[in-house]
């Protein structure tokens, strides 16, 4: 989860993929000469170390004779829907700059003349940081609305019979409880979980992929830190997270917002030695 982010600078993406592995080693195939990349800087607060990240890539489509998509038209081929993949994965890094379709059109112009090496508007080292003020501004503005949002429903979540709450806010409601003993922050544990947001929409489940999930509690968002401990072994909660316990302003985009309040039923299988 990228903390914050500063560009670096520009590169072929020839000479990046050869670097990465994971999901851009498999895109080695669909490279060309006028496929290039902003490498940046991050932050991953999971690990505490500085790393840096692909975050955005520009392909020349319309010079790309293999390919062949007409703007709007559906993929059909392997390649096609690879690149199209490619779009959907590189616009996840601007879900946080809350774009409109006007907004969208300029940025569009940019890739444009950044790929096809036309004539730039503007001295890209110079709005680096704009950019990056850009994003902050807008998580700020979304944030506001989703922690309105998200106060009404802990306010109603703390109201509720038996519930606890941990240093926090964490609100946690036990839902089968558990006979085992209960982990300390230090522990590995094992846990089925479905994470949701308030209006019920799920983001991500270990059920859903048919499997557990294993993790240190110290190396997770603090609602899952403090809210898991509170458990015992074969015991299932609800915990209610507000946004400063999960994810805060920057969030995590596209599908959890800047400032989103969070709710996760977890089942806890087993503390791992």
């Amino acid at each position: 989860m990228i903390k914050s982010w500063r560009i670096v600078h520009e590169k072929p993406v020839a000479e990046l993929l050869a670097a990465q592995d994971s999901w851009w080693s498999s895109t080695k195939r669909f490279s060309r000469p006028n496929v290039w990349c902003i490498l940046t800087e991050d932050f991953t607060f999971q690990k505490g170390v500085l790393m840096y990240r692909i975050v955005a890539c520009i392909i020349a489509i319309l010079t790309v004779g293999a390919v062949g998509v007409v703007w709007g038209q559906e993929p059909k081929t392997e390649e096609q829907k690879t690149f199209y993949a490619l779009g959907l994965a590189l616009s996840q890094n601007l879900g946080s700059f809350n774009l409109s379709e006007a907004e969208l059109d300029l940025v569009k112009s940019g890739l444009a003349d950044g790929v096809l090496n036309r004539t730039r508007k503007v001295d890209l080292p110079a709005y680096t940081g704009k950019i990056q003020e850009l994003q902050v501004s807008r998580q700020a503005a979304t944030a506001t609305v989703e922690k309105k949002q998200g106060q009404s429903f802990l306010d109603k979540a703390a109201a509720e019979k038996g519930v606890t709450k941990t240093a926090s806010g964490v609100i946690v409601t036990t839902l089968k409880p558990g006979t085992g003993p209960s982990p300390a922050a230090s522990d590995k544990v094992k846990v089925h979980y479905t994470g949701t947001l308030i209006d019920g929409t799920v983001f991500d489940s270990s059920v859903q992929r048919g499997q557990p999930a294993t993790f240190p509690l110290n190396g997770v968002i603090k609602c899952w830190t403090e809210g898991v401990a509170t458990m015992k072994v074969g015991g299932k909660a609800k915990l209610v997270c507000p946004s400063d316990a999960a994810y805060g302003l920057r969030g995590s985009p596209p599908k959890i917002k800047p400032g989103a309040t969070l709710v996760f039923e977890v089942e806890l299988l087993e503390i791992v030695k």
